[in-house]
């Protein structure tokens, strides 16, 4: 049996036979989640956002769609953020 995993430079497998420090993040994989870590953030309030108009008492308000808009404008900007950080940096190399 295999644990499947994603990294981000892509899927890979790894052995479940393995040591419990095999199977922990490596260092470069915690940063690469901190670097993410604002659009990850950002997703989370999107959600929160959706979920919370879709369970209003009554179907959704303008308010929660305004709210829904926000927050899915939150992402776009961090996400064009984090892609223009790393072309910076591939650029830089």
């Amino acid at each position: 049996m295999s644990i499947i995993s994603r990294r981000p430079s892509g899927w890979y497998e790894r052995d479940a036979g393995g040591s419990a420090e095999d199977l922990e993040p490596t260092p470069a994989e915690l940063a690469a989640i901190e670097a993410e870590w604002p659009l990850i953030e950002a997703e989370l309030a999107l959600l929160d956002a959706e979920i919370a108009a879709l369970s209003a008492a009554g179907g959704p308000s303008p308010l929660d769609w305004r709210r829904v808009g926000r927050a899915e404008a939150h992402v776009t900007r961090v996400a064009a953020r984090l892609a223009a950080d790393a072309a910076a940096r591939k650029g830089a190399a």
